[in-house]
């Protein structure tokens, strides 16, 4: 049999054009042969099983990244790699479930397990700077981290983006919609300090109102959960690496080594409007929430900030001490953390 077409391979993997173009773009499939006039692709049916099986994979939600690795495996290696993702899924629906039932307690006014929420900041300029960008608020209903660009006005951005959030604290409001229009004013006050030098900041906070917390968050700076000795990240850097590694074109490793991951791809005061992510997430008894700056979660393993969540004592404790480990590691940026514990009734 000869080359197909694009069109008459597509229907015969039950997969579009579309897909088949972007799964060459990514590397996860390529053409047998392309026209060198004008570009069209063809393939051939010993590609089918490879196509099928990407089409499968993309059914059960694994993404692109991941099915590469998958279809270059030996089929018993391919069979493994399949299972771990999917026990993972399971684990992460198990999550949201015990989130679910929590979120409908709450709802429901059964929820009573929660008395205090303790809380501690902490800023650093770090070894190699004299000034600091970074700044950091904890409060009873309110944790925010916030890393102004570098430049004249960005510490006065991150405190303008953070000071923004600061009249939400106990105010009683609906979280979401409340929060939301908090950031959109603190991105028009960020945009105000200096039309001339556009300063810009991150920011990533966390707004409680009972049991409910609601995240808002833009840039680099990141939130953390430790629960049931395990750390979750809530949220996802908004950098020019991170989208390259979304899209399949660079691995953790190459990104994490990059020249250019400090690069941010959305923060307050850049571009035409903010574009921040917003979720509603339950409070369990026990869990420990941190949020920090580029210039610590740059310099401390994933496994330390974890120990150093579970072993610690109290909140402050937890970030004067990841305050301490950053700066042993060199610390060559500012630093910014905060955090929250959430203790159960005796």
């Amino acid at each position: 049999m000869g080359l197909l077409t694009i069109g008459a391979f597509a229907r015969a993997a039950k997969l579009t054009p579309k897909a088949l173009r972007l799964y060459d773009e990514l590397g996860v499939l390529a053409p047998a042969a392309v026209d060198a006039e004008n570009g069209y692709r063809y393939y051939d049916d010993s590609q089918l099983a490879r196509a099928r099986l990407i089409g499968r994979l993309r059914e059960i939600g694994m993404p692109l990244a991941e099915i590469r690795t998958v279809c270059d495996l030996p089929a018993a290696e391919a069979a493994d790699a399949i299972g771990a993702y999917w026990q993972r899924v399971t684990l992460d629906t198990a999550a949201r479930a015990r989130l679910t039932s929590g979120l409908v307690r709450h709802l429901s006014g059964r929820d009573d397990t929660m008395t205090e929420f303790r809380y501690a900041a902490a800023t650093d300029p770090g070894t190699a700077r004299d000034t600091g960008e970074d700044r950091a608020y904890a409060g009873d209903h309110l944790i925010a981290v916030a890393d102004g660009v570098r430049g004249p006005y960005g510490a006065a951005a991150a405190g303008a983006a953070i000071d923004a959030l600061k009249p939400l604290e106990g105010a009683g409001v609906e979280l979401l919609s409340a929060i939301a229009s908090a950031v959109t004013a603190a991105d028009r006050t960020v945009r105000d300090l200096s039309p001339e030098e556009q300063p810009a900041t991150t920011l990533t906070a966390l707004l409680r109102g009972g049991s409910q917390l609601a995240l808002v968050h833009v840039g680099d700076t990141r939130a953390y959960l430790l629960r049931g000795g395990e750390l979750s990240l809530l949220t996802q850097d908004h950098t020019w690496v991170r989208t390259q590694v979304d899209q399949g074109r660079m691995d953790a490793a190459e990104a994490a080594g990059h020249p250019q991951r400090a690069i941010l791809v959305r923060a307050l005061g850049a571009g035409d409007t903010v574009e921040a992510d917003l979720a509603l997430r339950t409070v369990l008894p026990g869990d420990r929430y941190l949020l920090c700056s580029d210039g610590l979660h740059t310099v401390v393993p994933r496994d330390d900030l974890r120990e150093t969540l579970a072993s610690a004592t109290d909140p402050q404790q937890a970030v004067d001490r990841l305050i301490a480990r950053a700066r042993a590691a060199g610390a060559p940026d500012n630093l910014a953390c905060a955090a929250w514990f959430a203790d159960e009734n005796p």
